[in-house]
């Protein structure tokens, strides 16, 4: 379904263009009532945040994951406009171009360095948020479902679970994830080497692109639509809804988590687990969380290594692969816990035992704290003694973590060029770095160096030429756009490192069909160059 811009532009007569942006209450005088000028939008007040509104703190802390960027030193948007249906996105955007007004579009607000909420290289700034787009609709006879951009991943497991038993969807871990900036990076999960990505079981959409034009799959192209599955959110046009693939699973599966520390050999286990972890039978995903921990001394720390995981079948069948392929770990029946695949996602989330699955439908996510991240991808397994060296780096910080998630199965048998996310054949297992910290910024900088030094400490025994990096663990330490002006050499700098080959592509996209490069952000896919 298209619109034509002469039609849109009937929709929103955009008026107060020769108005002074200079002032906060210019941009939001000027954007009120661009957005107010047509009847036919309706356009409620409740939707509409301005700096002196008594919610406007609230609303932008909503579902901010990362306190860094919360802090009073950091910018703040100017306006935060709440849309309620897919015309008023389109009337923002119309707007926010026709006044020349920075747009950072959220949906979760899960982005690690805060670029859906938070403009540090131009200001004034809004932020278009769509948390109130968040219908589900599931049609099991069609093994499908229509998601707006603002429901969490939650929400939609728990959608789908109400309708069927045996249908579910392979994306993230993280259930208040909002569902429409998850799957622009790719979106995986617990059920990836079975089925892939969530961008690989995206099969239509609906956006609003740099002209304001509604667009489906049909209407988009292949290339947009290519783009937008993997290539990262806030540089194609903000995503409405999703229609996604949903896949079959059992009506039992089993989850466990085994733990051993340094004393219980976890270095000699975690060594292993690297050389079979992509090679076993695809029903099986063993995540590793590894983090520092009181030992049995008083006042010392050992390393705890965490197998976490998920088969997609009975106990039995699970005890038949781990015997087979990996009996260093030890598995018992009693180790194994046989549940639903909804109550697998509260599992695997960390939900308490007793946790019900309506807590999905809560959305909003408890777990906020300061903390900075990096990543990497692994080809070959790293050696022992490597490892004990960054068990004491870890042994060093207040509050590390990394988690490894497991490759192989479907993850490598999908062409790197499919979509935009290129880590795929030969990669064994994802490593997610992070440093967390409770005292604001007053001992921030330590932390970040920290990592820092630890990333640099990884680097000969991880993938190279390009360091690959997951694009949904943004990190702005890999470089930064500047304000609408970056050379694609200087882009190419992180683009490598999270798409590969394909940001080529993804730079053609973006200067087809967003040139003068509407969507952007610090590190947002820029046009060969810059049209006004």
């Amino acid at each position: 379904m298209v619109f034509s811009i002469k039609h849109i532009f009937s929709l929103v007569s955009v008026l107060f263009l020769s108005a002074s942006l200079t002032t906060s209450v210019s941009v939001q005088e000027n954007f009120a009532k661009c957005l107010s000028v047509n009847s036919k939008l309706s356009i409620p007040i409740s939707t509409i945040y301005t700096n002196n509104s008594s919610s406007f703190t609230s609303i932008l802390q909503s579902s901010a994951r990362n306190l860094r960027y919360l802090l009073p030193s950091v910018p703040k948007p100017e306006i935060i406009f709440t849309p309620l249906t897919e015309f008023q996105v389109q009337a923002a955007v119309i707007c926010a171009r026709k006044l020349g007004i920075h747009v950072r579009v959220r949906s979760g607000g899960h982005d690690y360095e805060g670029v859906s909420y938070v403009s540090e290289i131009e200001s004034p700034f809004i932020i278009l948020d769509l948390a109130r787009l968040r219908s589900i609709s599931v049609d099991i006879r069609s093994s499908s479902a229509w998601v707006q951009a603002g429901a969490t991943i939650g929400e939609v497991y728990y959608r789908i679970a109400e309708k069927s038993k045996v249908h579910g969807f392979p994306a993230g871990l993280c259930t208040t994830l909002g569902i429409g900036g998850h799957i622009t990076g790719g979106a995986y999960g617990s059920m990836m080497r079975k089925f892939g990505l969530g961008a690989d079981n995206v099969i239509d959409a609906r956006i609003v692109d740099a002209n304001g034009r509604i667009l489906d799959r049909k209407a988009m192209g292949d290339d947009l639509f290519w783009a937008i599955r993997g290539g990262g959110g806030g540089s194609f046009g903000i995503i409405l809804s999703w229609k996604i693939k949903l896949v079959r699973v059992p009506a039992t599966v089993t989850v466990f988590t085994v733990t051993r520390t340094l004393e219980q050999g976890a270095t000699k286990l975690l060594y292993r687990w690297q050389q079979v972890a992509d090679k076993l039978d695809e029903n099986l995903f063993i995540r590793v969380m590894i983090q520092p921990v009181n030992g049995s001394q008083i006042g010392k720390r050992t390393i705890a290594t965490s197998y976490n995981a998920l088969f997609l079948g009975g106990a039995n069948g699970l005890l038949q692969v781990t015997k087979k392929s990996f009996p260093e770990l030890n598995l018992t029946r009693k180790d194994c816990i046989e549940t639903s695949w909804i109550k697998s996602v509260l599992y695997i989330a960390g939900f308490p035992s007793n946790t019900t699955p309506k807590v999905l439908l809560e959305a909003k996510s408890s777990n906020k704290a300061y903390f900075k991240a990096k990543s990497d991808f692994v080809q070959k397994p790293i050696p022992e003694t490597v490892l004990e060296g960054l068990w004491k780096k870890f042994l060093q910080e207040d509050n590390p973590l990394t988690i490894w998630n497991p490759y192989g199965g479907m993850m490598s048998k999908i062409s790197e060029s499919a979509t935009p996310f290129p880590h795929r054949k030969g990669t064994l297992f994802k490593i997610q770095y992070l440093t967390i910290w409770f005292d604001g910024d007053r001992n921030q900088q330590n932390h970040i160096n920290w990592i820092r030094k630890m990333y640099k400490y990884m680097g000969p025994y991880v993938s190279s030429s390009p360091r690959a990096a997951y694009v949904n663990y943004r990190d702005l330490d890999l470089g930064m756009d500047k304000k609408n002006h970056t050379s694609i050499n200087q882009a190419k700098i992180w683009g490598a490192k999270y798409f590969k080959d394909n940001f080529n592509r993804l730079v053609n996209v973006k200067t087809k069909v967003d040139p003068s490069n509407f969507f952007r952000h610090e590190q947002s896919i820029p046009p060969l160059s810059v049209k006004s």
